[in-house]
């Protein structure tokens, strides 16, 4: 079996389910590329794989959903239509607030 990577992927809907995907090592180096990178937005990631290339692996990823209750780590965040968020992640890595400076 391949070695998987699970990926929490966060849309802006109003029902977002925050679901989680398998992606292999050579699909999370796609979308995950810096070195210690766990956040991307899709724009990003289709912009720099090229939306073709990032379609089909999107494609393959999707098929893999992981159930929640299974899930051992995530090893990485995709948002999808979360641009205003960019802001927060500036480096493309967790953990991005500190819990003891939030009232």
């Amino acid at each position: 079996m391949l070695n998987m990577k699970n990926i929490q992927v966060i849309d802006g809907a109003i029902n977002a389910s925050y679901s989680i995907f398998a992606a292999t090592d050579e699909e999370f180096s796609a979308i995950f590329p810096g070195k210690g990178q766990d956040i991307e937005f899709s724009e990003d990631f289709f912009r720099r794989a090229k939306a073709e290339t990032a379609t089909a692996i999107m494609a393959r990823i999707w098929e893999r959903q992981v159930d929640k209750k299974k899930v051992v780590g995530i090893h990485g965040t995709l948002f999808y239509g979360l641009s205003e968020k960019k802001k927060f992640y500036e480096r493309k890595r967790e953990p991005v607030i500190d819990w003891r400076f939030v009232p």
